[in-house]
C-alpha cells in the first residue's frame, strides 16, 4: 500500500542493523542499504531525545551531497536513557553485564529518533518507550550475555530475546521501538512525504 505511493521515490536506509532491515521488509517497503561511517559523538549537555535527534541528523551528513531528487534517506539512532544518562552499546561482556545489572529492578527509557533527509528538506521524529525489568540475578545476566552476545545493542539487551521473555515485566509505548525502530512513526512520516507533506 505505502510502497505503491512511494514508487517514484528511492528509499535509502543508512543502517547496518538487521532488525531495522527486517522491519522495513515486514512493512513491504522497497529500499536499498547504504553505509557510511560516522563518529557518534555528541555534546555532553544534550539529554534524552536531544541526543538521538542530534545523532540521527549527524548520520545523514555524509550522504547529503550525493542525494538525488527522488531519494529519501533514513537515518536513525537509539539510546537507553537511565538515571539521567545515556547508555549506548557495550564495549565487551563485562560492560554488557554491568549495563544490564544497572537496569535490573528498575525502569528505563528507550529513545529513538528517525531522520528523513531529502534534497529540499529534512525532518526528525522521535519516541520514548518505558521498560521495566524485574530484579535479575547475576546468574541470569551472565547466562544472557554469554549465550546471546548482545554487544551490538544499546543497553546490552534485545527485548525480543531470552532476557526480554524472562525479565521484562512492563512496556509502555512502542514495542518495536525497543527492538530497534518505531515503525508506526516511520510509516506515518513516509506516508506524509508520499502525500506531498
Amino acid at each position: 500500500m505505502l510502497n505503491d505511493k512511494l514508487k517514484n521515490f528511492n528509499i535509502i536506509l543508512a543502517s547496518a542493523s538487521p532488525r531495522r532491515h527486517a522491519f522495513l521488509k515486514a512493512m513491504n517497503l522497497d529500499f536499498e542499504i547504504q553505509l557510511k561511517p560516522v563518529d557518534e559523538i555528541y555534546p555532553e549537555f544534550l539529554k534524552s531525545y536531544e541526543i538521538t535527534d542530534y545523532l540521527a541528523k549527524l548520520k545523514a551528513e555524509p550522504f547529503i551531497e550525493n542525494l538525488q531528487s527522488n531519494d529519501i534517506l533514513i537515518t536513525s539512532d537509539t539510546i537507553v536513557w537511565h538515571n539521567e544518562k545515556a547508555i549506548g552499546k557495550p564495549k565487551d561482556e563485562d560492560d554488557a553485564f554491568n549495563m544490564i545489572k544497572s537496569l535490573s529492578n528498575s525502569t528505563h527509557e528507550v529513545v529513538t529518533s528517525i531522520c528523513f533527509t531529502q534534497i529540499s528538506k529534512q525532518s526528525i521524529v522521535n519516541t520514548i518507550t518505558k521498560v521495566i525489568f524485574k530484579a535479575l540475578s547475576d546468574e541470569e545476566i551472565w547466562y544472557y550475555v554469554k549465550n546471546y552476545k548482545p554487544l551490538d545493542k544499546a543497553g546490552a539487551y534485545g527485548i525480543q530475546e531470552w532476557i526480554g521473555a524472562i525479565g521484562i515485566t512492563s512496556v509502555e509505548g512502542s514495542y518495536n521501538n525497543v527492538v530497534g525502530l518505531p515503525t508506526h512513526l516511520l510509516y506515518k512520516t513516509l506516508n506524509a512525504i508520499a502525500n506531498g507533506n
